[in-house]
Formats: structure tokens, C-alpha cells, sequence
């Protein structure tokens, strides 16, 4: 039973080294790993990212195309049932 005057211990970080013995540093407020793991890092995605060119591999578009694929074969097998 955990009693309201005694503080919940701090977490962990999740982050397992090559031969996946845990990090043990404390975890970044909010976040499951240590600042060191990747808590609050990384880079902005989309257009707001440094190395953005195009956006042809962006999710967006790849979901764009996933769609018009869809589409694609289902007209498809709409046309082979049609005499």
C-alpha cells in the first residue's frame, strides 16, 4: 500500500544497451527514457525539418498513394465484373 507521505519512487529509463542491460538513469519528466535515450529531442517533421526537400517519402504522401492504389484495384475488380 503506498501511503500518501511516502513519495512514489523516480522512474527509470526504458533504454537497453547492446547487451540489453537497462540505462538506469532517471527518466525525463513525461517522457519513458532519460535525456540521453532521446527524451525531448529530435528533429521537427514535415516541412519545419532542416533536411526536407521534396515530400515524396513524407507520410502524407504515402498515404496519398496507399489511397490511389486502393482505388486502383478496386476498379479493377470492378471492371472484370462487368461483362
Amino acid at each position: 500500500m503506498n501511503d500518501a507521505n511516502t513519495p512514489t519512487p523516480p522512474r527509470r529509463c526504458k533504454a537497453h544497451n547492446r547487451r540489453g542491460d537497462p540505462c538506469g538513469a532517471y527518466a525525463v519528466t513525461g517522457w519513458t527514457v532519460c535525456r540521453m535515450h532521446g527524451a525531448g529531442g529530435g528533429q521537427p517533421p514535415g516541412l519545419a525539418h532542416p533536411a526536407w526537400k521534396h515530400g515524396l517519402r513524407s507520410r502524407e504522401f504515402m498515404a496519398l498513394r496507399a489511397e490511389i492504389t486502393r482505388l486502383q484495384r478496386e476498379t479493377k475488380t470492378i471492371k472484370e465484373m462487368i461483362p
